[in-house]
């Protein structure tokens, strides 16, 4: 792999964006530049254009996830890498949603960080082996059934995660609330999830990262 490969690391913790970047530099890595918060991250990314950027995914002023949006609007074709703690499933179905080329953990050894570094360079998705072996199998369904919502569909689950119910739904998009709960029947079949009346409901209490990417 070539270690000339230019590199931008963003993290707002200094101990730990010491830490990682002194572990490249150590490591032959001799192109890094790094960022202590998002907005820092996305000048870094219009102005230098590193090939790769490892973001932490929870920043001041700019997420990982807002930093990569707002490269991609402008056409930048730095490949995206995000390292966090969180290990929930649906953060992992946003990365893939949003098409992100790996997601790594912190307590991930360098010689898995470096792994990532070659799958991305080969335009292959990298996924932290800390993950169950059929994690992406099970990723890349729900990413495939968010996907066959509709625009109102999407709309109505994110006001279902805000605790509103039918009536205030369809008072809100002026519709009459036999067009909602026709929505949420479809949404339900969609998901695969139980006809029930509470299942939506339960369905966005268990899934608040991904009703993010809707």
């Amino acid at each position: 792999m070539n270690k000339n490969t230019s590199i931008l690391l963003a993290d707002d913790h200094p101990i730990l964006l010491k830490g990682l970047t002194q572990e490249f530099i150590t490591n032959g890595y001799t192109q890094i530049v790094t960022a202590k918060n998002g907005a820092e991250a996305l000048q870094v990314i219009h102005e230098v254009k590193p090939v790769i950027a490892i973001l932490d995914m929870e920043m001041p002023m700019l997420t990982g996830f807002e930093v990569i949006q707002k490269a991609r609007e402008v056409g930048s074709n730095t490949r995206f890498i995000i390292l966090t703690y969180h290990k929930e499933q649906g953060f992992v179905v946003q990365a893939k949603k949003m098409q992100i080329d790996g997601y790594l953990v912190k307590d991930d050894l360098f010689s898995e960080i470096e792994n990532c570094i070659k799958s991305v360079l080969n335009n292959e998705f990298y996924i932290s082996s800390t993950f169950d072996e059929n994690i992406l199998n099970i990723v890349d369904k729900q990413v495939d059934m968010l996907n066959h919502l509709t625009p109102s569909e999407r709309t109505i689950i994110r006001m279902i995660s805000q605790k509103m119910n039918s009536t205030q739904i369809a008072e809100q998009l002026k519709v009459s609330p036999r067009t909602i709960q026709k929505h949420r029947t479809n949404i339900i079949s969609k998901l695969n999830l139980e006809p029930s009346k509470d299942s939506l409901s339960i369905w966005t209490d268990n899934h608040k990262e991904l009703v993010l990417t809707l």
